[in-house]
């Protein structure tokens, strides 16, 4: 098996020696050897650790070929994994060296239990991505895509915003608010959450429309059908806005018009085989969980 590692630098150097080496060793074990990392860690990795030469690096933008990739880290880490995989359809394997972590399905002790009859029988879901479309703005470089949600902001010194909004072409409203986020089933799970917004069972094929701090009361989350395709023109009394594509900021100008839409692929979710999404809740959310008592 041919795996693809990426991870946060921090988190990676965060954890115990001892529990890295493990964990390191485990990989080395399933892939006999056959593992590439991306650039920025395995440059970290071997300045620190001997490396072995059957163990490659993968630049930015360089097709990621493999069977399964690895993200080390919390959910920030999974959506530049993401990014590095594309639309390659290389199943990613979340293990959580963070904190919460909806998409990082595998504890560390998780992963080094896993053998590879255990790999074999990963659950393999498909995930809808975002693509957002800028007439003539975003530099060439910037990844257009989005597994969990494109935001528009205020800027930092700015009043709210207007953002004017259709849905497949028939006008929908002008939302007054801080910021407006397009989220996927998958997003619906982080900043779309934190400012209101339903959460939605990863394989509904929804998109979640939702204001940050909206002017107007009655202007409430919506969800719209996934196909849906969303133009929407931002205003603001500052001369540009912040675009937030899974967290990567953009500055635009004020008044250019985008649109949302669905991409044409996939990010395929490789999810432990014991696990599912009710349970994600239970301990993520702590649902069911008893207040403690002072």
């Amino acid at each position: 098996m041919r795996i693809f590692l990426h991870g946060s630098r921090r988190k990676v150097s965060m954890l115990p020696p001892e529990m890295f080496g493990r964990v390191w060793a485990h990989l080395l074990r399933l892939t006999r050897g056959d593992l590439c990392i991306s650039r920025p860690l395995y440059e970290m990795l071997a300045r620190e650790m001997h490396v072995p030469p059957t163990v490659g690096a993968v630049d930015s933008g360089e097709p990621v070929v493999a069977d399964l990739a690895v993200s080390l880290g919390g959910d920030g880490s999974f959506l530049h994994a993401a990014r590095w995989v594309g639309a390659s359809r290389v199943p990613i394997l979340g293990v959580n060296a963070g904190h919460l972590g909806f998409l990082t399905d595998f504890t560390i002790d998780d992963f080094l239990e896993a053998d590879a009859e255990l790999l074999g029988r990963l659950i393999l879901q498909p995930r809808k991505v975002l693509k957002v479309e800028v007439p003539a703005c975003l530099n060439e470089a910037v990844w257009p895509y989005a597994l969990n949600d494109i935001a528009m902001l205020k800027t930092d010194s700015a009043s709210m915003i207007s953002v004017e909004a259709s849905v497949n072409g028939i006008p929908l409203t002008t939302y007054q608010a801080d910021g407006l986020i397009v989220a996927t089933p998958t997003g619906s799970t982080g900043y779309s959450l934190s400012v209101g917004g339903p959460i939605i069972e990863p394989t509904v094929d929804a998109l979640v429309v939702s204001p940050v701090a909206p002017h107007v009361l009655a202007m409430r989350p919506l969800v719209v059908d996934g196909s849906a395709r969303l133009d929407l023109t931002v205003r603001t009394r500052a001369d540009h806005f912040m675009l937030s594509v899974d967290g990567r900021s953009h500055a635009l100008p004020a008044d250019m018009p985008l649109t949302i839409c669905a991409a044409d692929f996939p990010i395929i979710v490789a999810h432990h085989p014991l696990h599912d999404f009710a349970r994600t809740l239970r301990s993520k959310l702590l649902w069911g969980e008893r207040p403690v008592r002072q």
